[in-house]
């Protein structure tokens, strides 16, 4: 090979080199540091090519066309895939598949991460390599590999031969990265160049984040006609379809000047990339300043990503859906509808094929205990097994004398030593754990043989390494059902298992209590002469339990017949041709499967020699199997395809390799369908060495079926093995069709040989009856044989299923009258009566229908970066189960040096590669730093934890995109609207159906009491200071609970006047004028109120700036005052400082306040007389308040309005001046202002003030108030019941003790504008139910901006206690949540699927009527349907106080009338969506009580697939589904569902948050999350009611003001 080399490497250097590929695989040197020494090392023996930049070393060279060898060397260079995996077919359909996605540009926005997460993840990315990592065999993480895997990422060969080879592998790495990248060739070459030139890239071109990717994803694009402007990125008319989505803010520039880069390098262009200037890729938004030298974004418009985002998921994605059609109620998942082209079955059904007989030879020995009793007596020299150090120095021979002596020992003391002679520990039959490490296979041996003889079951397993292992709980949950009470080890191990302080050894998670016996001779009694093990033929007693991890992680036994093992061993004897006395070296694990069986099980049977090589000696010298196989001249070898792969990498021109003495490879996991390519490259290269191509010969086996196929090794010159090349398009749909025009996903298989001797074979359909499979049919495998396992140990439903299966033909006859057993493997028999294995059904993942197999995905995915990117070829993949299909899911480990970029990049590729080899979509992709993934006892991947971690949320990712929106195709049809149907045609409907219009109301106002008589409340406030004068209407507590001050009738009439005269005389103001009083909570409040009543003015009450938050606070203030017209501002002396301090200029221009009157030391003399309005219907006061969609609205309340509302809640409330109120409320808005200011001058009875602000300093100040002055009637806010259920949930013993008591609380009501907080609501009440709290004593009100309050206060608990007060909540009911998002109202049981509680909202207020209307045509409602509630009563609100003054709005919200019905009343429209529900209680006057449920607000409810959602809705599903996740909101953008979570817990938590998210939302909802935005504690506006401010979040989330810790863009 050395010939083709320009110059041969010397000998040294060729050593060094191998050194460093060592290094880099290891982790130890970053790629750009291994590039730049190895040009070092190499640039000296390279001509270089005229016009290349000498750093780049052969690298670029135009490729030497490679003859087969340098193929097989070609595809080794990229050592880090995993190599079962590895295809030189498929790493070339791969990327021919990647290269047709560039023809289809499309831009995905990078997700956007915090500075901390990025450099996390980069550093956590240097832990040294986990010794036994390695990228195991089964990459799927069955765990039977070893724990080997440091060799493996060494590149091929360091030796002259490389050369060409890898210029063949770089060369066209750099074409399809260059088809691939388009524009931005230079970042992707694997050069050196990259790196140096990587800041140049990055201010070039392809700087934006956006950019690059653009180019790189093209996922499941098909460009119609009128996208095809905007897909030339040069075409500048950005038009924006969908008129009603936010104008676009991307604007793309198109600077020419970019693409030249700063230190003066041109940027190289991929030919055929047109003009640098025409291909310049997009800018986004403020693109320019969007990355910074290290290429992490710092900010990036998310306007203009989720721009990007949107004009990706308009294009069509691949099923179309079909016509919608109009769903009468229910919500359908679409089905998938089996697409009538796809391929189907035609051949004739399949006949079984019998093995050849098992020929019973004379000399063989009845039981495997005599041939070890036989050859342990006439041949106790002969060598049976050679172990290894980790030098490849024999360390021991184990001859058959010594196997049988020890065996012999070790029976004796199992049955007499342990224990006690009246009750052994261990009798014939008993099971016992056998726990021995992979370097001492003579330890096994002698205890495995020990227990056959002692007729005792060995258990073989793992040795639990921590005691958390992954998968050690199964293990132990095996061994319990087991009855495993010994556990049988060896000296070292023993002494290596970890132990507790006093030396025990601890119980292992899971795990029953185990005695651990150590098994070795020096420890062992002699057993007496006349001593003797019962020898019998074998029978149908169980020999040995082999473990199998199941793909849900669970362990279960299969147990094997003595009669099946001693058959088995002579059906392997046949088909391999074993004679006595021959060599076999054995690198697989002895303990289970194939490596037990030939080199435990038939070696002894046949008086074999077995030569065994330990894993670690197969991580220092991966040579060394070959080596043992040229020393000893062995005849068999078993091996796995990993070996072979391995002994490539390290094969350096080994002089004197010999394998002319091999006359059989034994593949054992020949059934892979990837591992063909080892075994070609393998032969390829070996076959020069005298290795024969017919010695290779792969198996198929399953733990329950044991050895299902071998290829037998054939004479010389017989026909070769079959190949076949299927189309894995067919495969998908289960069926066989050789591929002919699509060259790309095709998978090649090798056959396994034909059925065992003695046994049948047929295949049956995979899922449901065994029925027999036509001959095209791919199915699962199923032999009928002595030779296999017998049952599940303690598991009969299962080991039914499995073990007596009778396959069916078509006409129902039974195949057989002997059970089949099922061997996990897909397949099928081919021609002349081969087999040919596609997959496991373990791997089998159905996806719409379609099956595909796990090992492909992995393959596909690892075929995309080879070198680059994955950590030791470590990906798992596997499918979950949303929305009724399974989702496929990827896990991989990305090399500690990737950048952000890179993977992103890759991930992106592996995305169109499994869409374009497989046509399946990837629902999620995830990445994690290196060595992180659970991994089985022999370093694989422990797939079963791996998902486990991931639907848990623990998996703790550095890089998540999930593709639910090209994924989820079975969603419900989007909804359609109706024609609306008139509603006069509503009404007569309901009628006909006898459903009643939803109409209700409160009780009348009644009689006219004698402080009724007053129509303002000044007037009333001088009649009680005249009547009662010291009776105490307020009193304030401090945060100790201790009064901080009290006013008294006289006293509150006696400041205010004195306000009103400071009013006239500083402030010059005439009647009517407005004024804004800036208070804290508390008595001057309340003083400067009526003090404006006095003086004729407009009070307007408003909450002062927040200290710690001026910057956000103040701007309201000031936008009050100003939109109310305030003349003057009063105040306290503090805040008056405040507004004109220099923070406060910071935030608002402080020149343009009004006058500002501080009314701390009040003038002394009194008005000349107190103003006294004319008309009962001018303005009272004004309130202002944000609503939650961040709107600022000030509604007018007159003053006849004012004395109906206090009046109403007086009867509603049964308040006279002997009550006590304690308010825990913001006097500032609604009925908290009410309640503070307003109901104790009118109804005279004592409000005990309590400001929520002081609850931050005192949690139980509240509670204890109310018990303290034995309060009946309490208010508090949803944000106070929030602070004590949190504050207070573990004190309840210690209040108690302190004697607080809640047992006199008749009502405590939540003051709310939004639909009542159940949850909330009920754990409160739970929780202070030890302090006697009635369960019925909480309930909540409701008002709007143009009621202040409907509903308000419950039925009195004492009319419900004769009903028996242990009844469940009359006021709580439960609908249907998919009807409700059709404004359908249904009723079902609780806890039913898709049931959502709604408790009532209160009881409507005297005077106050309802109507529930259809909020577009204004037509009254039926009661089953959802409608917007509209008011009609005396104390609505008289209209908005706007500057704009806008009429309509004005008219429609406080005017409206119905079109149909009562046209006369008018009604006032309160926003919000609601029905009413006659209950079957009774209020006071014998009536049935009509109870208002609140749903939510019109404005916040989202339009989504034609349906009506409520954020509060998908808010609470998002809360649920992780413990970190302590609030959520959610809102819409360009009909994007963005959802928004608080994370409490570290930063590396928040990627795991994505994929549950998106899992809940499609779960729960049918709805596909677009964008999951990760935020810290408090981001989530919440303003002072205690509700989430979304579109002040959505505004801020757009500006790019929340310092998000991760944005995922869901594609």
């Amino acid at each position: 090979m050395a010939d083709r080399d320009p110059v041969p490497l010397p000998a040294e250097v060729r050593a060094r080199l191998a050194e460093l590929e060592l290094e880099l695989s290891e982790g130890d040197i970053t790629q750009k540091g291994y590039e730049k020494k190895r040009s070092k090392l190499i640039g000296a023996y390279f001509p270089q090519a005229p016009g290349m930049d000498p750093s780049m070393g052969q690298e670029r060279r135009t490729p030497v066309t490679p003859s087969s060898s340098s193929r097989y060397h070609r595809r080794r260079s990229s050592g880090s895939r995993d190599e079962r995996y590895r295809s030189d077919v498929h790493t070339e359909a791969v990327q021919a598949a990647l290269a047709k996605h560039k023809e289809r540009k499309m831009a995905v926005p990078m997700p956007s991460k915090r500075r901390s997460l990025v450099v996390q993840t980069s550093m956590d990315a240097y832990t040294p390599p986990d010794t036994s990592s390695g990228s195991e065999g089964e990459g799927q993480g069955d765990g039977d590999e070893g724990e080997g895997g440091d060799g493996e990422e060494e590149d091929g060969g360091g030796g002259g031969g490389t050369s060409s080879s890898r210029e063949g592998s770089i060369s066209m790495e750099h074409w399809i990265s260059r088809a691939i990248h388009g524009t931005s060739s230079t970042t992707t070459t694997t050069s050196s160049t990259a790196s140096s030139s990587s800041s140049s890239t990055r201010s070039g071109g392809s700087g934006a984040a956006g950019g690059r990717l653009a180019d790189v994803l093209a996922q499941h694009v098909h460009i119609s006609a009128h996208h095809h402007l905007r897909h030339h990125h040069h075409h500048r008319h950005h038009k924006t379809e969908n008129h009603s989505a936010p104008p676009d803010v991307t604007g793309y520039t198109n600077n020419t000047a970019n693409t030249t880069a700063t230190d003066g390098i041109q940027v190289e262009r991929a030919p055929g990339a047109g003009t640098a200037a025409q291909r310049q890729t997009p800018k986004y938004g403020n693109a320019e300043l969007m990355e910074t030298g290290d290429g992490v974004p710092v900010s990036s418009r998310v306007s203009a990503k989720i721009q990007q985002l949107v004009n990706t998921l308009k294009r069509p994605k691949r099923p179309p859906l079909r016509e919608f059609f109009v769903d009468d109620f229910e919500e359908l998942l679409e089905v998938q509808q089996p697409d009538p082209n796809q391929p189907k079955a035609e051949g004739a059904q399949m006949v079984a094929m019998r093995g050849e007989p098992l020929g019973v030879v004379t000399n063989w020995p009845p039981s495997l205990e005599a041939a070890l009793q036989r050859w342990g007596t006439i041949s106790p020299k002969a060598p049976c097994l050679t172990t290894m150090d980790t030098n490849g120095k024999p360390l021991y021979i184990l001859t058959y004398g010594k196997l049988w002596s020890r065996s012999v020992k070790v029976a004796y003391n199992l049955l007499h030593k342990l224990g006690t002679k009246q009750e052994p520990l261990v009798r014939p039959g008993d099971r016992v754990a056998l726990v021995f490490p992979n370097n001492d296979p003579a330890a096994f041996m002698t205890a495995f043989y020990g227990c056959l003889l002692a007729e005792v079951v060995p258990v073989p397993i793992e040795v639990p390494l921590t005691r958390k292992d992954a998968g050690s709980q199964q293990i132990g949950f095996l061994l319990g059902s087991c009855g495993v009470t010994v556990a049988l080890t060896s000296d070292a191990c023993h002494k290596g298992l970890p132990k507790s302080p006093t030396g025990e050894i601890p119980q292992f998670k899971g795990w029953p209590k185990v005695l651990w016996f150590v098994a070795e001779s020096k420890h062992l009694s002699k057993p007496p002469r006349d001593w003797f093990p019962h020898i019998k033929d074998a029978n149908q007693d169980t020999a040995y339990i082999e473990y199998k991890t199941c793909k849900d992680g669970s362990v279960l036994g299969v147990t094997v017949m003595r009669i099946a093992m001693l058959t088995h061993s002579q059906a392997l004897t046949q088909s391999c041709s074993y004679t006595e006395a021959e060599t076999i070296v054995n690198v697989l694990d002895f303990k289970k499967d194939v490596g037990l069986w030939h080199a435990v099980l038939t070696s002894v049977m046949n008086m074999m020699h077995v030569i065994s090589i330990p894993y670690a000696l197969m991580k220092v010298n991966p040579l060394s199997w070959i080596q043992k196989v040229c020393q000893y001249k062995a005849k068999v070898a078993c091996v796995k395809s990993r070996d072979m792969h391995w002994a490539l990498v390290a094969h350096r021109d080994q002089r004197d390799i010999n394998l002319s003495s091999l006359r059989m490879l034994v593949v054992a996991d020949g059934s892979n369908p990837w591992s063909i390519s080892s075994c070609d490259a393998f032969l390829n290269v070996f076959q020069t060495k005298g290795l024969r191509p017919e010695v290779i010969c792969p198996c198929a086996s399953s733990p329950e079926a044991l050895t299902v196929a071998i290829r037998r090794p054939v004479e010389e010159g017989s026909t070769p093995p079959g190949r076949g090349v299927l189309s894995m398009q067919g495969l998908s749909h289960g069926v066989i069709r050789v591929d002919s025009e699509e060259k790309l996903s095709v998978l090649t298989l090798q056959d396994v040989g034909s059925v065992m001797p003695g046994a049948m074979m047929c295949v049956v359909k995979p899922e449901g009856f065994p029925q027999l499979c036509k001959t095209d049919e791919i199915g699962e495998l199923c032999v009928c044989t002595v030779a296999t396992g017998t049952s599940y140990y303690g598991l009969a439903g299962m080991t039914k299923n499995t073990f007596e299966v009778f396959p069916m033909s078509n006409s129902g006859a039974p195949v057989s009258e002997f059970p089949f057993t099922r061997t996990g493997l897909l397949g099928f028999i081919g021609p002349a009566g081969l087999i040919f294995v596609a997959g496991k059904m373990d791997g089998l993942m159905v996806v719409g229908g379609r099956r595909h197999n796990a090992d492909d995905i992995v393959a596909t995915a690892l075929a995309v970066e080879p070198m680059k990117f994955v950590y030791r070829g470590r990906i798992a993949v596997f499918s979950i189960t949303v929305l009724h299909d399974e989702r496929i899911v990827v896990v991989a480990e990305q090399r500690p040096d990737s950048t952000e970029e890179d993977s992103f990049q890759w991930m992106s590729r592996v995305l169109q590669a499994i869409d374009g080899i497989h046509q399946v979509g990837v629902y999620c992709l995830a990445l994690v730093p290196s060595n992180t993934l659970p991994k089985t006892p022999l370093g694989g991947i422990h797939l079963s934890e791996t998902k486990q971690l991931f639907l848990e949320g623990a998996l703790h990712p550095c890089n998540v995109l999930m593709c639910p929106h090209t994924c989820v195709t079975n969603l419900p049809k989007p909804r359609q609207k109706q024609p609306e149907i008139g509603p006069a045609s509503v009404m007569v409907g309901n009628l006909v159906s006898g459903k009643r219009i939803a109409q209700a109301s409160g009780r009348d106002l009644g009689q006219i009491e004698d402080n009724d008589q007053f129509l303002f409340l000044s007037e009333v406030l001088q009649w009680r200071a005249q009547t009662t004068p010291d009776h105490v209407l307020y009193t304030l507590l401090n945060s100790r609970g201790t009064i901080a001050s009290s006013l008294t009738c006289v006293q509150l009439h006696k400041r205010a006047e004195k306000i009103a005269a400071m009013l006239a005389e500083r402030g010059h103001l005439q009647d009517g004028d407005h004024v804004a009083l800036v208070y804290p909570p508390g008595i001057d409040l309340i003083v400067a109120f009526y003090g404006c009543l006095y003086a004729g003015c407009v009070p307007i009450t408003v909450r002062p700036p927040h200290l710690q938050n001026i910057a956000t606070t103040l701007p309201t203030v000031k936008m009050i005052v100003e939109v109310s017209r305030s003349v003057c501002v009063m105040t306290t002396q503090l805040i008056s400082k405040l507004l004109r301090s220099k923070e406060a200029s910071a935030a608002v221009d402080v020149r343009t306040w009004p006058p500002v009157l501080d009314t701390d030391d009040l003038p002394k003399k009194k008005p000349p007389l107190l103003y006294k309005p004319s008309n009962p219907d001018t303005l009272a006061y004004l309130d202002f308040s944000v609503s939650t969609t961040g709107m600022l609205a000030g509604v007018k309340m007159s003053h006849t309005a004012t004395s109906a509302f206090c009046r109403s809640i007086k009867l509603q409330c049964e308040l006279y001046p002997s009550r006590e109120v304690a308010i825990c409320l913001d006097p500032y808005c609604g009925l908290g202002f009410v309640l503070w200011c307003l109901c104790s001058v009118y109804s005279g009875h004592q409000s005990i003030l309590i400001p929520p602000s002081e609850l931050e300093v005192n949690p139980a100040l509240w509670l204890s108030a109310v018990s303290q002055y034995k309060v009946r009637d309490t208010f508090c806010s949803y944000s106070v019941m929030e602070l004590c259920t949190k504050g207070l949930g573990l004190q309840t013993d210690l209040l108690k003790s302190r004697g607080l008591d809640l047992s006199r609380v008749r009502t405590c009501v939540v003051v709310a504008e939004e639909r009542p907080r159940i949850a909330l609501t009920q754990s409160f009440s739970k929780l202070f139910k030890d302090l006697g709290l009635h369960p019925r004593a909480v309930s909540t009100s409701f008002g709007c901006r143009v009621n202040l309050a409907i509903c308000l206060q419950p039925h009195r608990l004492g009319k419900l206690a004769d009903k028996g007060t242990s009844g469940p909540d009359p006021t709580t009911v439960y609908v249907d949540m998919r009807a409700l998002r059709h404004d359908r109202v249904r009723l079902v049981e609780r806890g039913s699927p898709h049931s959502l509680p709604l408790m009532e909202s209160g009881k409507i207020l005297p005077g106050v009527r309802i109507i529930i209307a259809n909020p577009e045509t204004k037509g009254p409602m039926g009661e089953s349907h959802l409608g917007e509630i509209w008011v009609h009563s005396g104390h609505n609100a008289s209209g908005y106080f706007t500057v704009y003054g806008d009429e309509a709005l004005q008219s429609d919200h406080f005017n409206s009338r119905l079109s149909f019905g009562d046209t006369q009343t008018v009604w006032a429209r309160t926003g919000y969506l609601g029905f009413l529900r006659r209950t079957e209680l009774t209020d006071a006057s014998g009536e049935r009580h009509d109870a208002l449920y609140v749903v939510g607000a019109l404005e916040e409810a989202m339009e989504l697939r034609g349906m009506r959602y409520h954020p509060i809705d998908i808010e609470t599903s998002v809360i649920r589904t992780h413990k970190s996740i302590t609030e959520c909101a959610v809102f819409t953008w360009t009909n994007l569902l963005v959802v928004v979570v608080e994370l409490d817990g570290s930063e590396q938590e928040a990627l795991d948050l994505v994929p549950l998210v998106t899992n809940v939302v499609l779960e729960e909802h049918y709805l596909i999350v677009g964008v999951v935005v990760v935020v810290d504690i408090g981001v989530i506006p919440i303003n002072s009611r205690g509700e989430k401010q979304r579109m002040h979040l959505r505004d801020g989330f757009l500006a790019d003001q929340l310092d998000p810790i991760y944005v995922a863009y869901n594609m």
